[in-house]
């Protein structure tokens, strides 16, 4: 896809820990109306919606605004995704593999629209997006990374099976992955390059590199 095919205005699905990177996979259990609503929506258009999480307060060291549970204000920065799947369950539920395609900062926050969030977005920070899932990387040092980080925190990880996965593809499912705090996750969406992903995540991992910016220092822009 290229970068002209990029929509200005897109849908935004609000969810606190959950993140989206280029070329990765996440799926979505969509049930509330709001929410089913926007599905439907992209289904029959462009199939595009994005993932942003809203900010934790105190969670993520920043003040605790007089907002509605509904509407909490917003990271700057999101991933915009393509709907390569949609079912829809008896019941009227949407189970969706959504992939991720290009990063995009938000310039402004449309009004509500059938009950969901909309917002218009500049993607030119991030170009590179579009061709990150053919970067090269080299895995080696997140596989032991992983392997410690997994014997610190009693969680078993099959190594193995990693054999397969690329480097690039590695990075950012153990970025989407891994049990951090909003803002940590945050941080990781935010690298500018890979490499500096990489360097972030080997931080918050243990690994002795500085995991900036962390949870107590990130703090963006953010959207009212």
């Amino acid at each position: 896809m290229a970068k002209q095919e990029l929509p200005e205005i897109i849908p935004i699905f609000p969810l606190t820990g959950v993140l989206l990177l280029p070329g990765m996979w996440l799926p979505l259990h969509v049930f509330e109306p709001r929410y089913r609503a926007m599905v439907e929506d992209a289904r029959d258009g462009a199939k595009m919606i994005a993932m942003v999480q809203p900010i934790v307060p105190r969670q993520d060291n920043s003040p605790a605004p007089e907002v509605a549970a509904d509407h909490p204000d917003l990271y700057g920065v999101g991933c915009l995704g393509l709907i390569e799947r949609c079912d829809e369950t008896q019941d009227g539920r949407f189970v969706v593999a959504l992939k991720g395609l290009c990063r995009f900062r938000t310039r402004e926050e449309l009004p509500l629209y059938k009950g969901y969030r909309r917002v218009l977005a500049d993607y030119e920070e991030f170009q590179g997006d579009l061709h990150e899932p053919d970067v090269a990387l080299d895995p080696e040092r997140l596989k032991r990374a992983l392997e410690s980080f997994g014997e610190r925190n009693n969680l078993p990880f099959d190594l193995a099976k990693l054999d397969a996965v690329s480097g690039i593809a590695l990075l950012n499912g153990l970025c989407m992955s891994l049990p951090f705090a909003p803002a940590e996750k945050q941080a990781l969406l935010e690298a500018t390059t890979p490499a500096h992903r990489e360097r972030i995540l080997l931080g918050l991992m243990g690994m002795g590199l500085d995991a900036e910016p962390s949870a107590d220092q990130y703090a963006p822009p953010t959207l009212n």
